[in-house]
């Protein structure tokens, strides 16, 4: 299955009647300039692996202003069952450089990413914060760069909230939900984990903690430092490693 919505956001035509079809936007580009990806690689094409990025803002059912970089659930989603489904693509890589943003959307994506049957590798680029902690650890294996960082605290409402013990029963109820997440796809223990996140006075005005490179690596909350260069390297080595698991599958039938 290919994933190319390319008409659901198609440039309009120009009104240049010398325009030929070769010199209008093609439909990567059009992605590119719509959605900040890349598109999927199509079967006739070489790449096996695509790379997904989380940048900015998670945007979840609420719409953000236009002045805020944002990631779409309800784009990536369809990127991830059309990895899934394509043949062609045989791993994931998974750059993030996010403040963090909803935290069902994140979760949604973090869960999707965790249940692919395909190989994937995450690399944190300047920041991971907050809900991009789940999505960080949700692929096969993670990576940090040396500078970026994650900051780790409790979930927070914007908005109005009702002063009723449920509202504190639900909110304690999401948060198990991260915690769990967490450290299921992690070798951070939950103790350690609420730890960072009920830390006092790491965070200006806040609680919680941020956690630099090498740090995250310790705690066990990522796997290695690394950048783009070793996160591929290890993919790669994933990739092979899977079919050669395949192929002694079939042998043994």
């Amino acid at each position: 299955m290919q994933n190319d919505h390319s008409s659901n956001y198609r440039l309009e035509e120009t009104s240049d009647p010398n325009q030929t079809p070769e010199t209008k936007p093609s439909g990567i580009v059009e992605k590119i300039q719509q959605l900040g990806q890349t598109n999927v690689p199509d079967l006739g094409q070489d790449a096996n692996i695509h790379c997904l990025t989380i940048i900015g803002q998670i945007e979840g059912h609420m719409q953000l202003p236009p002045q805020n970089k944002t990631t779409k659930y309800e784009h990536i989603i369809p990127q991830l069952v059309a990895i899934e489904q394509n043949p062609k693509i045989e791993g994931l890589l998974v750059i993030l450089n996010t403040v963090g943003g909803d935290v069902e959307a994140g979760l949604a994506i973090s869960e999707m990413i965790s249940t692919l049957s395909k190989p994937s590798v995450s690399i944190v680029l300047g920041g991971g914060h907050s809900i991009g902690v789940p999505i960080a650890v949700s692929c096969s294996y993670s990576f940090i760069a040396e500078t970026a960082t994650m900051t780790i605290h409790p979930i927070r409402l914007t908005g109005l909230v009702i002063g009723v013990p449920q509202s504190f029963e639900y909110m304690d109820k999401m948060q198990e939900r991260v915690v769990r997440f967490v450290t299921k796809h992690s070798d951070i223990s939950e103790e350690t984990f609420k730890d960072l996140m009920f830390a006092k006075g790491n965070l200006t005005r806040d609680i919680g903690t941020n956690v630099i490179g090498a740090d995250a690596v310790e705690y066990g909350l990522i796997d290695e430092v690394g950048g783009v260069g070793a996160a591929l390297v290890k993919l790669n080595e994933m990739i092979a490693a899977k079919k050669d698991s395949e192929e002694e599958g079939g042998i043994l039938q």
